[in-house]
């Protein structure tokens, strides 16, 4: 049989990931000397725009890529993890890398590095570098793996802005257990005399920024500082700088927390110099801005059909506290009285569980627990139903998120228009996606 162009990337790919023992070993010393043997792409890109943050950074790189190119402006944008397929991660002048040219590419780094020792992480931010510097293009966006300080994106020197999205714990086996000890290593990004444009921050992560920045001689454009935005009716928000007042729709991702994101992401193009962002664009591009597996609604597919008549299917990715905590809010706000929602949760066990399931307590009426398939560090169905029940919930077991969608509807208390919202993981996440035949593009 002969291989299809993603089977033959997905081959090259399994081959990367056994380059180092570790998943996660976060380090720039690998990484420098294989772009070395490249010939240094990460120098030849277009101007970059560096984003990292806890909750968030995902959307706030959407939003800006949407505004760019509602501006005529070809992105590049590199982000992770992907949903479906890898190749979500490269995007080349406004379209997903082609399966032919993502196998190449991850060949010729494969090359490069020999046997030497590299994550598969940093060897695939080789190859999306290597891409980005051999594709004309008007700006490049490269989202942070994880942290910030020795992400793999963090190679390049000389950004033409950073942002740095709230910052929450998340990712503490790797960062630190304190969020003063987390805020440094995302401050890591920030680079002498570049702006660096900040989300909402709690206290003690606001403290390290600051302290980062004044170091650096980094012009920092706080939230409420240097930008804000707030609701201006039910269709509009009003943003403000110290360029003046924009009066915007509000953006169609769902949640209110997006309106701080698109906020962000618009303060970023507004505090930069080498590209025109006329507000039409911020218009158009708000209004069009895609973020697949963050409060996105499913209309479509096996699982949508599985639902009882009335009911609702919600998809996010959410997998920490704060983002259960926007969860609670926006479905406290959403649901009308009496409609219960139900939790479908699959989790990784680095996570932690019971604080991402304690602030859905006040809004779910159970969580229906499932094994994220194909992930050997996903905490068991057993130990996710355990917690729930830990947390004043009942706590339910499911082969999967469509016995579990099936299982509801058969439920008497489900009511005629249930809620049903699938959480708990970005792996999950990209299971409910590809079973739903749900392309991303």
């Amino acid at each position: 049989m002969t291989e299809t162009a993603a089977q033959q990337s997905d081959r090259v790919l399994e081959r990367l990931n056994r380059l180092h023992p570790k998943k996660i070993d976060l380090s720039l010393g690998r990484l420098n000397r294989l772009l070395e043997k490249l010939d240094h792409p990460e120098q030849k890109l277009p101007p970059v725009i560096h984003v990292a943050g806890t909750n968030g950074k995902g959307s706030v790189t959407a939003t800006c890529r949407a505004i760019l190119e509602a501006a005529g402006h070809r992105v590049h944008v590199y982000t992770s993890p992907h949903l479906v397929h890898f190749s979500e991660r490269i995007r080349l002048a406004g379209k997903l890398i082609g399966e032919e040219a993502l196998s190449a590419l991850l060949e010729e780094c494969e090359t490069a590095n020999g046997a030497a020792p590299i994550t598969f992480f940093e060897i695939t931010t080789a190859a999306a570098l290597l891409a980005f510097s051999r594709i004309p293009a008007d700006a490049c966006i490269l989202e942070v793996g994880l942290g910030g300080r020795f992400d793999a994106t963090n190679v390049v020197s000389n950004p033409l802005i950073t942002a740095i999205t709230p910052v929450s714990q998340d990712h503490t086996e790797f960062l630190g257990t304190s969020l003063a000890k987390i805020a440094a290593e995302k401050a890591g990004i920030m680079k002498k005399n570049v702006p660096c444009v900040t989300g909402p921050q709690l206290s003690a992560a606001e403290k390290i920024l600051r302290e980062t920045a004044e170091a650096l001689n980094v012009r920092l454009i706080a939230h409420n500082e240097g930008w804000k935005v707030a609701k201006n009716g039910d269709t509009q928000m009003a943003y403000k700088d110290q360029n003046g007042v924009l009066k915007l729709p509000l953006p169609v991702l769902s949640g209110r927390h997006q309106m701080l994101n698109a906020g962000q992401a618009i303060a970023v193009l507004r505090h930069q110099n080498a590209l025109a962002i006329p507000e039409a664009a911020i218009r158009a591009g708000l209004g069009w801005v895609r973020w697949p597996a963050r409060l996105q609604q499913i209309a479509e597919g096996a699982l949508f059909q599985a639902l009882p008549d009335g009911g609702a299917l919600w998809l996010d990715g959410g997998h920490n506290v704060a983002a259960a905590r926007i969860l609670r809010d926006y479905f406290q706000n959403r649901l009308s009285d009496g409609q219960p929602l139900f939790l479908i949760v699959g989790m990784l066990s680095s996570k932690d569980i019971r604080g991402f399931l304690k602030p859905l307590s006040a809004v779910a009426k159970a969580v229906y627990a499932v094994t994220i398939p194909g992930q050997e560090n996903a905490f068991p169905a057993s130990d996710v139903a355990a917690a729930a029940s830990d947390c004043g919930l009942p706590g339910l077991m499911a082969k999967d998120a469509l016995s579990a969608i099936k299982t509801i509807a058969g439920r008497k208390d489900a009511g005629p228009a249930p809620v049903i919202l699938i959480t708990g993981s970005l792996y999950l996440a990209g299971e409910v996606l590809r079973r739903s035949g749900i392309q991303i593009n």
